[in-house]
């Protein structure tokens, strides 16, 4: 879902930079929120961890592939505010030093890719959790959902000024398809992930500060 540079017109990636920009802002303010120092080692490690499965990249039909986002993982797992941050550094490296995703097109990938997957992740998450679905059934399914809309938010970026030849009806018919498949297994990923850290560590998971009885951490076992 990267944009590459050229493929969105300068007066649109321009003003999608004034939107990051703000966005990141606020996730900056909103993040002293969310984070002490038990929970900020843990959101390096998100940030680290969302780096690596970018890297796992799906194929598709007609040689497509797409990679999964984890934005919706990290807001579960960090909070919204940390989360965003932690993809928006992600894509940030990729673009500095991996020329993964262009540089002038730095505020349409982190607006669709972090800003966008959190604000559709996490509030979903969270109201499946407050609905009673399990923890890690609610953010699967969040992350799910929040990658094919994702890919519609590049869509409207694209129709707004996209500068391929192509027409906005395959461009959204591809990337709609194709983020369908991702969010399936993005879905998959983030369930398991987040059911492992709370087997684990279940006071570290940001979403369970709504749970309605109080998290404690896992007991050590007693060695005999």
């Amino acid at each position: 879902m990267h944009a590459p540079d050229g493929f969105i017109d300068a007066p649109v990636s321009i003003a999608a930079g004034v939107v990051a920009a703000g966005g990141i802002a606020l996730c900056l303010r909103g993040a002293r929120r969310e984070l002490d120092d038990r929970t900020a080692p843990l959101a390096g490690l998100v940030a680290v961890y969302v780096f690596a499965v970018q890297m796992l990249n799906f194929p598709v039909a007609a040689g497509t592939s797409g990679h999964l986002l984890g934005g919706a993982l990290a807001a579960v797992l960090v909070g919204p505010w940390t989360g965003a941050l932690c993809v928006a550094v992600v894509l940030l490296v990729q673009g500095l030093l991996f020329a993964d995703g262009g540089l002038t097109a730095l505020g349409v990938n982190i607006t669709d890719m972090s800003l966008a997957t959190v604000l559709i992740g996490f509030p979903l998450a969270l109201l499946l959790f407050r609905a009673r679905v399990p923890l890690a059934p609610a953010a699967g399914i969040a992350a799910g959902v929040s990658v094919p809309v994702a890919s519609l938010v590049f869509v409207g970026f694209y129709a707004l000024g996209g500068t391929a030849d192509v027409p906005l009806g395959t461009v959204a018919a591809a990337m709609l398809g194709v983020h369908v498949l991702i969010g399936i297994g993005e879905g998959l990923i983030t369930g398991l992930t987040v059911a492992a850290i709370a087997s684990a560590r279940p006071d570290l998971v940001y979403l369970n500060r709504f749970r309605r009885e109080p998290v404690s951490p896992a007991p050590m076992v007693q060695e005999l």
